[in-house]
């Protein structure tokens, strides 16, 4: 029988409140701006091929600052750089309201994606660091559980912002919550510990900083428009940098990014978790709105709606998981999140069976995700020691951001190349694709590390 986990003090809580307010904001940012793309795009009077632009830079730029946030906490401490990328993040967010022409949008989304690269790894990095190893579940769902609410919340309260008063208060809403994470860190953060000794690894961050943002660029652009030469080709030179990186960082004495992080017993499992799950999620989030729509002719609404079910089931189950993950590990917690994604994706290949039971359905299959990908990411926490949990957050959000650009490509090119011959036959293709991303997660779920006993604890 599993003993009681130890009992979180009320200061750790606060640092995860804290971290989390920024968590949900980046999220939140990342998910409404899609929605303003039409209006932005009128009002500037910019092709809507410009405005996208919005959506992407911030993705791009988020993925050229995600690599060096390890290396920056140790330099001048985690706590420095978290308000220092906050307090960027808002400032970025005012000039986003105040922007009176599309490019000036586009540099200060550009602003928040750098920040928004740091200031995430950095929150998770400083939370495992304070807390306690069977401590780590429930604070970390307790941070899910607030990013969770970003996609949840994102479309309903974007669309009444946009319809009610502007689409420039989507960058207005950050600044209260922003200004109020910063100014409780300097009470409630640890300040983390800094040495000028660590020198940067340039070749590391000039091969990694250029090919995680390829990636991510080549994915959106495939995402969008298909597999065009410019697109195919970002992606591929993206993908070749970065395993030139990983080479690198293997022989390097002091790599941007410790990658013999691997070795650790249940660590690449649960990063592999932590991309298949990000896989499934983003070719979800791709493909189950075009079905919702051209199969089953939901409005845009309707559909929204739906996916808005997506997020409360992850929220919903957050703080529950991290309950179980601290009691019983997170092996058992994860296997049982990812057959839950499994059962509910492998659902969509007979839709005539379902009826009306499409809300249930999606609701499971948001539960699916986070009680897959929560524990994997706590997981990944655990297995390293107390200073190697930068390296750990950063490599988990890597995994996370290629985990979802490839599982969007993949469900991409799949459904195009299927709809040639049927269009709806092409839905099935594009949901087995989401099924095998479930049933490796299920496989790498059973590879993470074993519950600790009571001896090792």
């Amino acid at each position: 029988m599993s003993s009681a986990p130890p009992t979180i003090s009320p200061r750790l809580w606060m640092v995860a409140a804290v971290t989390g307010c920024g968590a949900f904001i980046a999220m939140l940012d990342s998910t409404v701006a899609n929605l303003a793309i039409d209006a932005i795009s009128r009002e500037f009077g910019a092709p809507l091929e410009d405005a996208q632009w919005v959506a992407t830079s911030y993705l791009v730029a988020l993925a050229l600052s995600l690599p060096l946030s390890a290396w920056l906490s140790r330099r001048f401490g985690s706590r420095r750089v978290w308000v220092a990328a906050l307090l960027t993040f808002v400032a970025a967010s005012i000039w986003c309201a105040l922007s009176r022409d599309m490019a000036t949008l586009t540099v200060a989304r550009c602003l928040q994606g750098l920040s928004a690269g740091l200031m995430v790894p950095t929150g998770q990095a400083i939370l495992s660091e304070a807390a306690n190893r069977q401590q780590l579940g429930r604070l970390m769902g307790t941070v899910g559980f607030a990013v969770a609410l970003g996609p949840a919340l994102g479309p309903g309260l974007g669309g009444v912002l946009i319809d009610g008063l502007s689409w420039r208060w989507l960058f207005w809403i950050n600044v209260p919550v922003g200004i109020g994470a910063a100014f409780a860190a300097k009470y409630v953060l640890p300040l983390g510990e800094a040495s000028s000794a660590d020198r940067l690894d340039t070749t590391g961050l000039i091969l990694i900083g250029l090919g995680l943002p390829l990636v991510l660029f080549g994915s959106a652009g495939i995402g969008e428009s298909g597999l065009t030469l410019s697109s195919t080709s970002s992606l591929a030179v993206g993908m070749a940098l970065t395993m030139a990186f990983v080479i690198h960082a293997r022989r390097s004495q002091a790599p941007l990014i410790d990658i013999r992080l691997f070795r650790r017993a249940g660590f690449a499992a649960a990063v592999g978790t932590a991309g298949l799950t990000g896989a499934a999620m983003y070719g979800g989030l791709l493909l189950i709105p075009l079905f919702l729509q051209d199969s089953l002719h939901l409005s845009a609404t309707d559909a929204g709606l739906m996916l808005f079910m997506m997020g409360m089931g992850a929220a919903v189950v957050l703080p529950m998981a991290g309950n179980v993950t601290d009691r019983y590990g997170a092996l058992a917690v994860s296997l049982i999140g990812s057959a839950i994604l499994l059962l509910s994706t492998t659902a969509f290949l007979w839709p005539s069976m379902l009826s009306l039971a499409w809300a249930p359905l999606l609701f499971a299959r948001g539960g699916g995700l986070a009680l897959a990908q929560m524990p994997a990411m706590t997981a990944a926490y655990v297995a390293v020691g107390k200073n190697e949990t930068g390296d750990a957050a950063t490599i988990v959000n890597i995994a996370q951001r290629i985990g979802g650009a490839l599982g969007a490509i993949t469900t991409v090119v799949v459904l195009e190349k299927a709809a040639k011959a049927d269009n709806q036959l092409a839905y099935g293709w594009g949901f087995a694709v989401l099924v095998t991303f479930a049933a490796g997660s299920m496989v790498t779920s059973m590879l993470l590390k074993r519950p600790l006993t009571q001896s090792e604890r």
